[in-house]
């Protein structure tokens, strides 16, 4: 049985993919199949243990220029990514999942969100190292560090560090320079707002 926060953060991240309006077409139509996904689920689309496909919670996390973004080298993808991870049973949303993992990860608390409303959705396969886990149906979320901020590598990444957004090292996961390219056009969007 999932817990009522669970079931809590499952009811408000459906609304806030149902409310939600992307820039982007292609995330409009996976924005729908995020929000079937989760009303078919319930509390059990963010449980990790709940099934080998759920939700994870993840945050990009910029300068306040966004001409930099904050990467960590994931252990056991060996690739650089955005901060994120799997969404716990105290987090009281996914928004709060994908600040808390950031933080975690980047080292960096005083970080600034920029709302409790995706920035992006990314669906991706994941290889054996990552365990019963076969599929991530990523909800990602964007922040804010201050200027001066100087990022500490975790327990979880081989090392984090701050990388161009137009120069972004060569071992990233497929696709995720155009995935890093919406982000940018969904929160010019949002200030033209």
């Amino acid at each position: 049985m999932h817990s009522l926060l669970q079931l809590a953060a499952a009811t408000a991240i459906q609304t806030s993919l149902t409310e939600w309006l992307p820039a982007d077409p292609s995330q409009t139509l996976l924005r729908t199949e995020y929000a079937s996904f989760v009303r078919a689920g319930g509390g059990g689309a963010l449980d990790r243990d709940g099934g080998a496909e759920h939700l994870t919670a993840s945050c990009f996390v910029f300068t306040p220029d966004l001409r930099q973004v904050l990467l960590c080298f994931h252990r056991k993808g060996q690739f650089w990514v955005q901060l994120g991870g799997h969404i716990e049973s105290a987090d009281l949303s996914v928004a709060a999942a994908a600040l808390r993992e950031a933080r975690e990860e980047g080292g960096i608390a005083e970080l600034r969100s920029l709302g409790d409303a995706p920035i992006d959705v990314h669906r991706h396969a994941l290889s054996s190292r990552f365990g019963h886990c076969t599929t991530h149906w990523d909800v990602g979320f964007a922040a804010i560090a201050p200027a001066e901020a100087i990022p500490v590598t975790s327990s979880e990444s081989e090392e984090v560090a701050w990388w161009p957004t137009d120069a972004l090292p060569d071992n990233v996961p497929s696709g995720f320079g155009d995935r890093l390219a919406v982000v940018l056009r969904e929160l010019e969007h949002r200030r033209n707002d």
